[in-house]
């Protein structure tokens, strides 16, 4: 068992740029509440629906006189491409989108992420798991509730305490004990109320994969609170993160941030646009039209000044519409 570790969790010091002026992106104020952040994958340069996703937390951010941060989610090594984040910083860049603070990347966090895992230990939150994706599917069956293609697999609990543990089979990753009561109820600024009972559509959910990487999940929750992430703008194909997203944070004592889950950009396909689906590399030749693509994705009139027009647009559609 890993050995246990108090759980730190301080906003890390960095540099913030001046307020002020008329320049949209200046237009915060050091130590401002609001903290938005966009938080990319370098598994492949950008694509429109992720400049969507990038210009929704820009805006929401200055509009609310915020601060503005990019966080790279490399936590999944092999999937990421050498050199890939400072290629989506670069893209962003050229969009106007710089972060307000040093870009955090998660694959230097590690150990913030075994802290985690130790309180939830210590906890009795987290428990070790030998089961493989073949013992889990074939559990399901038997139990006849094999898993719909696309669907999660609802983990039926069979290394659970409770359920006996390990049984004499190696440790493969750690999983997250669920509340008795898993039913999360919360409200997205533009989606409305919200509620997923995690126990019967997910099950107690993976923290440190068998591979050796920590999950998603926890990696996330873990770099919000760092932050100091107040609110999380995104994309509506990770609204169904939210409910674990939130039983984390409340099993270690972390608070949760305002929620804001934006359209998505379809393909050809009528599904997600997505670097999974073939998307194309988002074309900079023209940074404005990009920006212009983004904001009409967003619901917000066609913009010919760039971020500026874009930010009044946000304020006067979006605001008032989803406060924050």
């Amino acid at each position: 068992m890993m050995e246990a570790k108090r759980f730190a969790a301080g906003p890390p010091q960095g540099e913030t740029a001046p307020s002020g002026g008329s320049d949209p992106r200046k237009r915060w104020s050091v130590g401002a509440t609001y903290r938005g952040r966009f938080a990319p994958s370098p598994t492949g340069p950008l694509h429109a629906g992720s400049l969507v996703a990038a210009l929704a937390s820009w805006l929401d951010a200055r509009a609310q006189g915020g601060a503005w941060l990019v966080r790279i989610e490399d936590v999944d090594t092999p999937r990421c491409l050498p050199g890939m984040d400072e290629i989506i910083l670069q893209q962003l860049a050229r969009c106007g989108l710089v972060s307000d603070e040093p870009v955090l990347r998660q694959s230097q966090r590690g150990e913030a992420y075994r802290q985690a895992l130790d309180r939830l230990i210590d906890q009795g939150n987290a428990y070790p798991c030998g089961c493989s994706r073949k013992d889990i599917e074939a559990s399901l069956q038997a139990q006849g509730s094999a898993r719909e293609r696309h669907h999660i697999a609802v983990y039926p609990g069979t290394c659970r305490p409770a359920n006996g543990g390990l049984q004499g089979k190696p440790a493969r990753a750690w999983r997250f004990q669920l509340p008795d009561d898993a039913a999360v109820r919360w409200t997205d600024r533009r989606l409305g109320p919200q509620a997923q009972n995690v126990a019967t559509e997910v099950g107690d959910f993976i923290l440190h994969r068998a591979d050796g990487l920590w999950a998603y999940q926890l990696a996330v929750v873990v770099d919000d609170a760092a932050q100091g992430i107040t609110h999380v703008v995104r994309g509506a194909d990770l609204a169904d993160n939210t409910a674990r997203q939130i039983l984390l944070q409340r099993a270690l004592g972390l608070p949760a941030p305002a929620w804001l889950h934006t359209p998505l950009v379809l393909g050809a396909n009528g599904e997600k646009l997505s670097k999974q689906n073939g998307a194309s590399p988002l074309d900079l030749t023209d940074p404005l039209q990009a920006l212009n693509s983004a904001a009409q994705a967003l619901g917000l009139m066609r913009q010919t000044g760039g971020l500026a027009q874009a930010l009044a647009a946000w304020v006067i559609a979006w605001r008032q519409a989803w406060p924050a």
